[in-house]
């Protein structure tokens, strides 16, 4: 980054990124593709997207504290997991080359596409499976390898990854969707967190661009609640999903 536009341009990528967060889901398919489109390495570009957006998952984690008060048990097994697959899935990207990681970034970003665009069939599998009593959950214990696995993409790349929890809170325990959304929040800032702290020493982190999309991620989540309810979540999914699409073309075609 080189010139206030090149600011300029983080910071609204940053405030709509945010805002679809807060709305739909899948904001990092619009900040990270402008991080390297301003030129920043591709692992340089990731790094700082996870730095910069730890404050949503925070301010998502708080709001849905009240679902998580009684979830401590879970809470205590899903952590841990989530912080060590963080951990696991920041220390594989710093290992990993910037030609191999760009290499990825495609295949990377269509699978998040994937992962955004069958959110709404399972938040509707999810409502049918908690409606139905008796539907005869596993150990609650199990659900920590899969989380773990699932973390260790999330320190990786991230983009999916709530979608990627969620559904394996639904496939293993037996509890409404507001819990469980809960429950995916936790898991989510837990291993962003873990993997923000674990970039904060890589010196990769373009300080700038990360405070720059700090505030306008902040800026956007404020107006993306504001527009709740104006705005159909799952027409701006579907846009998201065709940015997300087209982005990872642009990608295999440089």
């Amino acid at each position: 980054m080189t010139s206030w536009l090149d600011f300029l341009l983080v910071g609204l990528a940053a405030v709509a990124g945010g805002a679809v967060n807060a709305l739909a889901g899948g904001g990092t398919l619009i900040t990270f593709p402008m991080l390297t489109a301003v030129g920043i390495p591709a692992v340089a570009a990731n790094v700082t997207n996870t730095v910069a957006l730890c404050p949503g998952y925070l301010g998502a984690t708080f709001a849905q504290w009240n679902d998580l008060k009684d979830q401590q048990q879970r809470l205590w097994l899903l952590v841990p997991a989530s912080v060590i697959g963080g951990l696991m899935g920041g220390i594989l990207l710093l290992n990993t080359g910037e030609k191999a990681f760009r290499a990825l970034v495609p295949f990377l970003i269509l699978l998040a596409s994937g992962l955004l665009a069958v959110q709404d069939p399972l938040r509707a599998w999810l409502v049918r499976r908690s409606s139905r009593s008796g539907s005869g959950s596993m150990s609650q214990t199990s659900v920590v390898l899969p989380v773990g696995l699932a973390a260790v993409y999330g320190g990786y790349f991230g983009a999916g990854l709530s979608v990627i929890v969620l559904a394996v809170l639904g496939l293993v325990l037996d509890d409404s969707l507001t819990r469980l959304n809960a429950l995916k929040q936790a898991v989510a800032f837990s291993v962003n967190i873990a993997a923000a702290i674990f970039f904060l020493f890589s010196g990769q982190v373009v300080w700038l661009a990360a405070l720059v999309m700090a505030v306008g991620a902040l800026i956007g989540g404020v107006l993306g609640g504001r527009l709740a309810g104006k705005i159909k979540p799952s027409a701006l999914r579907r846009i998201v999903v065709i940015i997300g699409v087209i982005v990872s073309i642009i990608y295999l075609v440089r």
